[in-house]
């Protein structure tokens, strides 16, 4: 650019020089006078010097605002994005000015360019506001600094694909249409009243676990309660008592072996006694009037009455 200004006023001087030589020639042509007077045209001295002066100054001012400009996008970090979120920003304030201050200050419909996402931002919250034609308030999202609230007869979260209902809330229930509920905390899932539920399952290789720390669990049925393991041991463990109760009907153990562990053995004196009898092996099972049962060892007969001692101390 200072190459081309040189090139401009160069050829400026040389114009004016060509200028000077034809009027001093026609000046040669025609008749003298006595007095001639000569008219310079063009600018010389100090007025050329300040025109260049003044160019010199206007370049240098367009070159220093230059940089400042693109060192204010490079430190602002300047991109289409923010100039099309300063776009929107000011057609929401335009209309929020256009509007009457008794009107909602709402537009009709807001968008963003492009895959840009669309950001609402507020200092204090965000609320959305849903009206009928009668102007009442039919629904609310509010998010806020510490919770997200929405007011409204039926809450909704639908898949993408389909739009199948995922999770649906009102009044009467609460609906969860997803394939699989997983709660993830270390306390798992705590419920307030009673459950109900057609199937209970672990997932593949974990354990199944219900749980009562400090007070009782109970599994009602009216029409039975079934506990299948089907590749596995089934447990049943207590500190105190274990019952086992049907009140018209029978408890029915149907196993190949059916073992009683621990049961107290009653003793009784042989008329006979022998020091090389031999060790006792074979034991008979006893109840007592109150149910209790315990081992008498094996005889020609029954030896349960003579080793009945042991009901006494029940």
């Amino acid at each position: 650019m200072l190459r081309k200004l040189s090139t401009f006023l160069s050829s400026l001087d040389s114009m004016m020089t060509r200028e000077q030589y034809i009027l001093a020639t026609q000046q040669n042509s025609l008749p003298r006078t006595e007095n001639p007077q000569f008219y310079p045209v063009g600018i010389y001295g100090w007025r050329k010097r300040c025109l260049y002066f003044f160019v010199l100054l206007l370049l240098v001012t367009m070159i220093v605002n230059l940089a400042m400009t693109i060192w204010i996008l490079k430190v602002m970090n300047f991109t289409v994005r923010l100039l099309l979120h300063f776009e929107q920003n000011f057609w929401f304030n335009f209309v929020q000015k256009e509007l009457p201050s008794h009107a909602e200050k709402v537009p009709h419909s807001l968008s963003q360019h492009g895959d840009s996402p669309l950001v609402l931002q507020s200092d204090r919250n965000v609320t959305v506001n849903a009206r009928n034609h009668m102007g009442q308030l039919t629904g609310q999202l509010t998010v806020g600094a510490d919770a997200v609230e929405a007011q409204c007869k039926r809450f909704e979260v639908r898949s993408s694909e389909g739009g199948r209902v995922l999770f649906s809330a009102d009044e009467d229930e609460i609906v969860i249409g997803a394939d699989r509920l997983k709660v993830t905390g270390t306390e798992g899932a705590v419920f307030g009243h009673s459950v109900e539920t057609p199937h209970i399952r672990a997932e593949p290789s974990q354990d199944l676990k219900l749980e009562s720390p400090t007070r009782s669990l109970v599994m009602e049925a009216p029409r039975g309660v079934q506990v299948n393991a089907a590749a596995g041991d089934l447990k049943a463990t207590c500190r105190k008592e274990l019952h086992l109760q049907s009140t018209e009907g029978e408890i029915f153990l149907n196993a190949d072996t059916i073992r009683l562990g621990n049961l107290p053995v009653g003793s009784f004196s042989s008329s006979s006694p022998s020091s090389s009898a031999p060790r006792q092996t074979i034991y008979e099972l006893c109840a007592c009037p109150n149910g209790k049962l315990y081992l008498s060892p094996a005889g020609a007969g029954s030896t349960c009455q003579s080793s009945s001692n042991i009901c006494l101390w029940s």
